[in-house]
C-alpha cells in the first residue's frame, strides 16, 4: 500500500493555498507554505513552515520556477502542490519538479505540455471522440491562410493564440475585411502576453454557454467524471458564478459528453484532476474548447455535489494510490452554487481595491461552505489577482441554492475595501438569471439601472 506524503510543498498564495493546506493537515501532512515578501505575515501562513521566495512581484518570487524548487527540496518536502495560476500549468516546471524528486501534483509534464498548446490538444480530443468547434487545423502561417481558414468555416471568426488564457490573444473577424486586422492584433497581443506569437482559428459561437466537466484519473487508466459547471456568466473572459448541474443542458447531451470525456481523458493518459471546457452551440451541443490541466477555482462547486475532496485525490493519487471508487459509486446530488468575491469596485469599472480589512466576517449557515485566506487586518496586496473568497450555495434545487447563496452574501462583512458582493446579490436576484436568459457576453441583472 502505498504512503502519503510527510511534507507537502505549497507554491501558491492565498485562498488556494489556505485551502490545499487544509486537506495535508486533516489528512496528517505537513503544509510548507512558499511565501513573497508580501505574503510572509497573512494570517493564513501565521504558525505554519513557510519559505520566504523572493519580493511581492509574482516574477521574482511565484513564478521563479528555481527558487520555488529550491525552497520546496531544502525544506524537506517530498511533494509540491502547485495550486492553480502562476506555474500550475507549466510544464517545464513540472518537469523541473520531477527532476529534483519532487512529485509535481499534477499530470506529468508531457502530457501537461501536450494539452497546454491549443491545437495538439484539440487533435488529441477529436481523435478521443469529442465535438469540436470547426476551426483551422493548426497553427496559421499568414494572414491569407487565416482568411482562406475563414472563408471556408463561415464568420464570425475568432483568433485565438496558441499559448493563450485569460482572454489575452483574442480577436473577432465578422467578415473578410477584418480578418487581416484581427490576425496581427491577435499575434501583437499573444508575443506580449505570452512570448509566442502563433494563433489559430476557430467559428465564434455567439451567444454560447461555457460548460466544463471536472475529471479525476489515476496512474493505471482509471478515470472518473464529477459532472458539469456551468461558468457562462463571465466578465472578460474571467468567471463570477459557477454553478451545477448546467440548468440549460439537455439530459442526453449531459451524459453523452460527460462519458466521452471520460473516454477521451484516459486515452491521453492524464493522472490527477483536470478539467475539460465546452461552449454549448445554440443546437445544444457542447462543444470542446481546451483542457485545464490542473485544479479549478471553481472544483468546490464540485465537491458541494459528490462530497469528494479534489485536493485529497490529487494527494492520493500523486502518492500512487488507485482510484477507490468508480464512476457507479459517484453519487452527484442537488444543486450548488459559488460566487467569486473579488476586492475590486463594480460601481467603478471593477477598479482594484487593495487595502486593509478592518472588519470581515464570513457568512455561516446550512449548505454554506466559504473558502477564503482572509481575517480581520488582512491587507489586500496590490500585486495579485484580488479574490477574497469563495461562497459556495448547496441546496435541493437550484431555486434554494440561489436563495441560501443571497442570504450568506447579505450576511458578510467586509468593511475597509470595496467588493463585488453588489454585484452578485444583483445577479442572483435578476429575472435573465433566473430564468437562463444568459450567455457569455453578458451578464444578467447587471450593470444596474439604478445604484
Amino acid at each position: 500500500m502505498p504512503r502519503l506524503f510527510r511534507r507537502v510543498f505549497i507554491a501558491n498564495r492565498g485562498e488556494v493555498a489556505a485551502r490545499v493546506a487544509r486537506t495535508c493537515e486533516r489528512l496528517g501532512i505537513t503544509p510548507v507554505f512558499g511565501v513573497s515578501e508580501a505574503d510572509r505575515h497573512a494570517g493564513y501562513v501565521r504558525g505554519h513552515e513557510q519559505v520566504v521566495l523572493g519580493p511581492g512581484r509574482a516574477t521574482h518570487s511565484y513564478l521563479d520556477m528555481e527558487r520555488v524548487v529550491q525552497a520546496a527540496v531544502q525544506s524537506r518536502c517530498s511533494a509540491l502542490h502547485p495550486g492553480w495560476g502562476f506555474l500550475a500549468e507549466n510544464p517545464v516546471f513540472a518537469a523541473l519538479c520531477e527532476a529534483h524528486g519532487l512529485t509535481f501534483l499534477g499530470p506529468p509534464a508531457h502530457v501537461m505540455h501536450r494539452m497546454g498548446k491549443k491545437t495538439p490538444a484539440k487533435r488529441a480530443m477529436g481523435d478521443a471522440g469529442l465535438t469540436l468547434i470547426p476551426g483551422s487545423e493548426g497553427i496559421l502561417a499568414d494572414a491569407a491562410e487565416a482568411r482562406a481558414v475563414a472563408d471556408t468555416i463561415g464568420y464570425p471568426v475568432l483568433l485565438k493564440a496558441e499559448s493563450g488564457g485569460g482572454g489575452r490573444g483574442m480577436r473577432v473577424a465578422r467578415d473578410a475585411s477584418e480578418v487581416e486586422r484581427a490576425f496581427q492584433e491577435a499575434r501583437a497581443e499573444a508575443r506580449a502576453a505570452f512570448g509566442d506569437d502563433r494563433v489559430y482559428m476557430e467559428r465564434l459561437i455567439e451567444r454560447g454557454r461555457h460548460v466544463e466537466i471536472q475529471l479525476l484519473a489515476d496512474r493505471w487508466g482509471n478515470v472518473v467524471h464529477l459532472g458539469e459547471r456551468d461558468c457562462t456568466v463571465q466578465r472578460n473572459h474571467q468567471k463570477l458564478i459557477e454553478e451545477s448541474p448546467a440548468p440549460v443542458l439537455a439530459a442526453d447531451e449531459r451524459e453523452r459528453a460527460l462519458e466521452a470525456a471520460a473516454r477521451a481523458t484516459a486515452a491521453i493518459g492524464y493522472v490527477g484532476a483536470g478539467t475539460m471546457e465546452f461552449l454549448l452551440d445554440g443546437d445544444g451541443t457542447l462543444r470542446f474548447m481546451e483542457m485545464n490541466t490542473r485544479l479549478q477555482v471553481e472544483h468546490c462547486v464540485s465537491e458541494a455535489r459528490t462530497g469528494i475532496d479534489l485536493v485529497e485525490q490529487q494527494i492520493l493519487v500523486g502518492a500512487g494510490h488507485r482510484l477507490a471508487f468508480r464512476q457507479e459509486d459517484v453519487r452527484i446530488e442537488g444543486h450548488a452554487i459559488e460566487c467569486r468575491i473579488n476586492a475590486e469596485d463594480p460601481f467603478d469599472e471593477f477598479r482594484p481595491a487593495p487595502g486593509v480589512i478592518e472588519r470581515w466576517r464570513a457568512p455561516e449557515g446550512e449548505g454554506i461552505r466559504v473558502d477564503t485566506h482572509v481575517t480581520e487586518g488582512y491587507e489586500v496586496p496590490p500585486f495579485y489577482d484580488s479574490l477574497l473568497c469563495k461562497v459556495v450555495a448547496r441546496g435541493r434545487d437550484r431555486d434554494e441554492a440561489c436563495e441560501r447563496m443571497i442570504a450568506a452574501l447579505e450576511d458578510l462583512v467586509c468593511e475597509g475595501v470595496a467588493t463585488t458582493v453588489p454585484m452578485h446579490l444583483a445577479i442572483l436576484r435578476s429575472e435573465a438569471f433566473r430564468n437562463h436568459r444568459y450567455d457569455t457576453g453578458s451578464i444578467p441583472g447587471w450593470p444596474q439601472e439604478s445604484r
